[in-house]
């Protein structure tokens, strides 16, 4: 099983080293366009491996695509990361055309390759890459409900003094601090509703704050976390890469699933080697689906920027 992670930054590294760490993987290819950066994050990393009990080789590579030759995974988190007070939509403009040019090339020497893309505005860069490239829509992934569910989780288990383990949570619809609506309806406890151990007062505070999760770490770190949108994409990686059939919230083109066409948006897919195997219809209520339909429209404007 070869990976690449395209981005050698905070964010790639994480993705690289959880890889490299659950042990799944015989090839990591880190590549960035900063000379040596790529390939000095790849050796500290190797110079884990005997501490971390991991035999996964990761090697680095700058700008050389040909390194990265039948990958079955590929990992796109290069672009420009958000600082304070920004959205997640101002970056479209750089962070497109970055991404158009590195699917392209990463289609070009493994034309079989699952796509995940991280990239902000990730719903978006998942739409472009759709466009951009001639990879079936299983197989291009955008990464955030992942990470936005993680969050969830955490701020429901700080509500309730309660360990992650025990909760369970879903966040669909778009990866922005608008567009995304956890789902508190159907979070759980070990399968008891999250409503017997918190008010309505406070699962609105714990939904807002999941909303501006992103916001809220960019304000205190001064850029974007990576910590967290590692793990959530060494998960889907995992998922794929051992057939596990999980689900997870992803970001996928819709063709009428959820009432929905013609754009990448956050709702549940079962995860195997073929990708996105299947996409999972969970019955919402009215107010779910107004909020998804609302998150969509967000999500089409930001596509309308687009210079396809």
């Amino acid at each position: 099983m070869k990976v690449t992670v395209v981005g050698a930054g905070a964010v790639g590294a994480s993705c690289a080293e959880y890889i490299a760490i659950k042990n799944f993987a015989s090839e990591v290819v880190l590549l960035d366009i900063k000379e040596g950066y790529a390939e000095g994050k790849a050796m500290d990393l190797m110079q884990t491996a005997s501490l971390n009990a991991f035999d996964t080789r990761i090697i680095g590579t700058t700008g050389d695509y040909s390194k990265t030759a039948d990958s079955d995974i590929c990992v796109i988190t290069s672009g420009i990361p958000r600082k304070p007070g920004m959205t997640r939509e101002e970056l479209i403009g750089i962070n497109a055309g970055i991404v158009k040019e590195v699917s392209s090339n990463l289609v070009k020497h493994s034309p079989n390759t699952i796509i995940i893309v991280v990239s902000n505005p990730m719903d978006t860069m998942t739409y472009l890459v759709h466009k951009t490239t001639d990879l079936p829509k299983n197989r291009i992934i955008g990464m955030g409900g992942a990470l936005d569910s993680a969050r969830f989780k955490y701020r429901l288990a700080e509500a309730m003094g309660a360990p992650i383990s025990d909760v369970d949570g879903m966040v669909i619809g778009g990866h922005s601090d608008k567009g995304m609506v956890p789902l508190t309806r159907l979070a759980t406890r070990n399968s008891v509703p999250v409503t017997e151990f918190i008010s309505e007062d406070r699962l609105d505070q714990v939904r807002e704050d999941t909303k501006v999760g992103g916001a809220t770490l960019t304000k205190l770190l001064g850029t974007s976390a990576w910590y967290a949108p590692g793990a959530a994409v060494s998960g889907l990686v995992q998922a794929i890469a051992c057939d596990q059939k999980k689900i997870f919230p992803c970001s996928t083109l819709l063709d009428g699933e959820y009432g929905l066409s013609d754009l990448c948006i956050g709702v549940p897919v079962v995860l195997g080697r073929d990708g996105i195997e299947k996409i999972v219809d969970i019955p919402l209520n009215d107010a779910e689906k107004d909020h998804l339909k609302e998150s969509a429209k967000g999500v089409s404007k930001t596509n309308g920027l687009l210079e396809l």
